[in-house]
């Protein structure tokens, strides 16, 4: 791949990583403290929707450009130490997609299923699907900071 173009692939897998990182981000120190004071069905509610809205076009891109155009970087690169950070960059955003994928996703599948009691929902809810929005945003911005090292050569 040329140098002009694997650069270029490597300034997208920045911002689209740097994107991903931040929204997860703000999900983890604005939105989930602000809704954690709501009654249950409030709560509830409000993750119910979250949950409806938040697979939309743009986060799908995202969502997939995360794993994609790193993966360019590190199957187009040349090699060496830029090439070992792209790895671990992708190796992140992989962890965190399964993570989603296995855990995060079930759990809102299963509040949304969820009928009549929102205390039940709630607590079946939200402390494992935090736990696990944590570790997925740490690996997040993992990945941006990796990619952004690489990129700091460029």
């Amino acid at each position: 791949m040329s140098s002009t173009l694997s650069s270029s692939f490597l300034a997208l897998a920045v911002i689209t990583t740097g994107l991903y990182a931040g929204f997860m981000l703000t999900f983890l120190i604005a939105i989930m403290p602000g809704i954690a004071a709501l009654p249950d069905e409030r709560f509830t509610a409000a993750m119910r929707r979250f949950n409806e809205k938040v697979p939309g076009p743009a986060f799908l891109a995202l969502f997939l450009g995360v794993i994609a155009l790193p993966a360019v970087v590190v199957f187009g690169g040349d090699g060496g130490t830029d090439r070992v950070l792209a790895v671990a960059a992708l190796v992140c955003a992989v962890g965190g997609h399964l993570i989603t994928v296995a855990g995060n996703i079930p759990l809102n599948k299963a509040l949304a299923e969820s009928e009549g009691d929102d205390s039940s929902a709630r607590a079946a809810f939200e402390s494992p699907w935090n736990r696990l929005h944590r570790i997925r945003t740490v690996l997040s911005l993992a990945a941006f900071a990796l990619l952004a090292a690489v990129g700091a050569d460029f």
